[in-house]
């Protein structure tokens, strides 16, 4: 990497599921993690090693696009994604989970199929628990082989993953 491009941190408060940070940089989202879990946040922009300055304003199109998903408001995405620090195998994982459809799961194997890595699905599955975008890079779409819910690393584990699948219409009240 020649250089670091300058992210900028914001937050997003009052949502059903507690206030995020965000970090974006001039080509999209680079991370959002809940704000009770800022040492996660910190430890994934130290690795990246960006310099970083707050400004909210920067993070509000992002923020905006979250909570109307979490009020149930939006059912995709249109925020850009900046993928740079990401290997190409990463890339292509995280992408393809971008690509479930709202209301829709997968599995692990169905990713590295479609990626045509048919044999990864554990490198998907590590892939997706390095997932620094959790919600807008949607890994609470994805199942085990055996079609149950498995690992979160969002706040609150498989208690937010089930959350955000009821909200999805995928689970039952």
């Amino acid at each position: 990497m020649t250089s670091s491009p300058k992210l900028y941190l914001g937050d997003l408060h009052d949502t059903p599921l507690g206030d995020f940070r965000f970090a974006v940089s001039d080509l999209g989202l680079v991370a959002v993690e809940w704000a009770g879990n800022q040492p996660k946040l910190d430890a994934y922009l130290q690795k990246i090693k960006h310099p970083f300055e707050v400004n909210q304003k920067k993070a509000d199109p992002y923020a905006r696009e979250l909570h109307e998903y979490l009020n149930g408001k939006r059912t995709d995405f249109t925020i850009s994604i900046d993928w740079s620090d990401f290997t190409s195998f990463q890339c292509k994982a995280l992408q393809a989970v971008c690509r479930i459809p709202y209301g829709e799961t997968r599995t692990y194997i169905d990713i590295a199929r479609e990626i045509n890595h048919p044999n990864a699905y554990r490198a998907v599955g590590a892939a997706n628990a390095m997932n620094p975008m959790p919600i807008v890079v949607p890994c609470h779409r994805l199942l085990g082989k055996d079609g149950k819910l498995h690992g979160y690393g969002g706040m609150g584990g498989l208690k937010t993953k089930r959350w955000l699948l009821k909200m999805e219409g995928l689970i039952a009240a």
